[in-house]
């Protein structure tokens, strides 16, 4: 009997539920549904007012996609729900929002409907910056050795920061809260009605490994007394191993899903090391980038590299079993480009895109490539939303240098997906110089599926062969793969790449001669990126009015 598996990603600002047959790997359905309230950066739903750099969502919204894309993925391919071996979720991270005892969000309690930290606040939530500054000075203070797993730099973006900044700005809340958990951790606990928590947000986002735990009792109660017992209470002392599953289909989950009771649940993922198993990468010198509204970098090796600057984190055991992830990001990729075509393009050029019935971007495209490496005289930095990796600080923002009155549009386009490229060959000279080989590199997402000028830039600007993923679908579908395993179809999760994975769609090769010319626009990026990012000229932070 053929058997299907059901892969749920969560974004930024949507979620969509894939059907994949589980016996080929091939895509059946897929079902897309955008958040309601999507992020809320300037007001809650009922009006009150937020803060700067602050980016929240409603839970509600997870819910909603559960209810509606599943049952429609199933019922548009004429799927019993019987033949659903399995179900898998992945979802942006750090996304944190606090529960109570049966797991529901505060946020859906009356007293808490005001309270900006009752809400999921999403990976790019920064203004509890101020609390991973503290975080970082106690833990250089006191020499902690777990901070070296994290390049010294724990973000605002991750776990501990968002609950210091619930305790200080909300300690009544705080006091009330069971549980703060990943999203992703949440809606499996919703689905199965039973509490597990998966290694990859632990390892990757919460400050957890497999052989050390959380930071030490002490740390916790040094950064505030009232921390001290956090382990085990506000956060689960039990993580998963990457072999186990969540957990089981409920009476509650199947009612919301129209799944049936007792299908299997994966444990979830971040949506970005989701895509490993989608594309194939896992074996040494594989690298694999996921292009969205940021970038992720990640890689795989068997070895613990000795130095780990400049690189975001690692993490052992949390995708692949016996294997290190290294991981480095760029926390603005697609959204650059995004920004730029809503507010800094003439309406005439919307007007010609109109008129020849193609979109805003691929006119730019189009006019940005009639240009030579270099002709425009423009260089960016590309840290529009801060910078990832390898500077690890939300507070830098973004540049464009070399302006003048003759600028047109399509150069200041170019000098952004230079930008972003250039911050991506940093990234992947950093793993080298750590010691960690990058001979290929693997893209996935929507934009390296179809932007076919900026992905030549990339393979030009890292001089690496880049092969682009099969699918637009990465995450989900490696969702879909864990889905496979967990409902017994597969034995491991590497039998199950091999039948489902997704082979390269196209391949780009560097061209010697644009690697030459952009190797000299790259030496003056890094210098433009050493004097704004390292210290020796702290304008950027010095006039944010964040």
């Amino acid at each position: 009997m053929k058997k299907y598996v059901i892969g749920i990603d969560f974004g930024t600002l949507s979620g969509r539920a894939i059907l994949v047959d589980a016996h080929t790997g091939k895509m059946i359905e897929e079902s897309v549904l955008e958040y309601s309230h999507g992020v809320m950066t300037k007001a809650l739903p009922d009006g009150t007012e937020l803060s700067p750099m602050t980016a929240l969502q409603h839970p509600m919204d997870y819910l909603e996609v559960l209810g509606k894309t599943v049952p429609d993925v199933m019922s548009k391919a004429g799927v019993d729900k019987q033949d659903i071996a399995g179900v898998s979720i992945d979802f942006t991270s750090c996304t944190m929002l606090p529960l109570d005892s049966n797991g529901i969000p505060m946020c859906f309690m009356d007293k808490y409907a005001s309270e900006p930290n009752a809400y999921a606040k999403l990976w790019k939530h920064h203004s509890s910056q101020p609390q991973a500054d503290r975080i970082n000075k106690l833990a250089k203070e006191r020499g902690e050795k777990w901070h070296a797993i994290y390049n010294h730099s724990v973000s605002s973006e991750w776990m501990l920061p968002k609950i210091l900044q619930t305790l200080e700005e909300a300690p009544t809340l705080y006091e009330e809260t069971y549980r703060f958990a990943e999203a992703g951790d949440w809606l499996s606990w919703y689905l199965t009605e039973t509490e597990s928590y998966a290694p990859s947000f632990a390892g990757m986002k919460s400050l957890w490994t497999r052989e050390g735990g959380y930071p030490s009792g002490e740390f916790f109660a040094a950064l505030d007394s009232r921390l001290g017992d956090i382990v085990g209470t506000k956060l689960p002392e039990n993580i998963a191993y990457v072999e186990d599953i969540a957990g089981y289909v409920s009476e509650r989950g199947a009612q919301l899903t129209g799944l049936a009771v007792g299908t299997p649940v994966a444990l979830p993922d971040l949506d970005g090391p989701a895509a490993l198993p989608a594309v194939r990468v896992y074996e040494e010198g594989q690298m694999m980038v996921i292009m969205g509204t940021s970038a992720v970098y990640l890689i795989n090796s068997p070895h613990l590299v000795p130095n780990t600057e400049g690189i975001y984190l690692y993490v052992k055991d949390c995708i692949y079993n016996g294997l290190y992830m290294y991981e480095a990001g760029q926390a603005c990729f697609g959204d650059a480009y995004e920004w730029f075509v809503k507010n800094l393009v003439p309406a005439a050029y919307y007007e010609e895109a109109k008129e020849r019935n193609i979109n805003i971007h691929k006119l730019l495209r189009e006019k940005a490539m009639k240009q030579r490496i270099g002709e425009s005289g423009l260089l960016a930095l590309d840290w529009f939303n801060g910078n990832r990796s390898v500077l690890s600080d939300s507070r830098l923002s973004g540049m464009i240098l070399g302006l003048t009155i003759n600028t047109k549009p399509e150069e200041i386009y170019r000098a952004m997906i230079e930008a972003t490229a250039f911050g991506g060959k940093m990234i992947v000279d950093t793993f080298e110089k750590n010691g960690l080989r990058v001979d290929t590199i693997c893209a996935t997402g929507g934009i390296a599926f179809k932007d076919e000028m900026l992905m030549q830039i990339f393979a030009d600007v890292t001089g690496k062969r880049i092969s682009v993923a099969g699918t637009t679908q990465g995450a989900a579908l490696g969702s879909a793969i864990r889905a496979a395993v967990a409902g017994g179809i597969y034995p491991d999760i590497f039998a199950a790449i091999d039948v489902m994975g997704a082979h390269s769609a196209k391949v780009y090769e560097p061209i010697p001669e644009n690697v030459k010319a952009y190797g000299t626009l790259y030496e003056e990026y890094k210098r433009l990126h050493d004097y704004f990012g390292r210290g020796e000229n702290d304008v950027m932070k010095r006039i944010s009015k964040h």
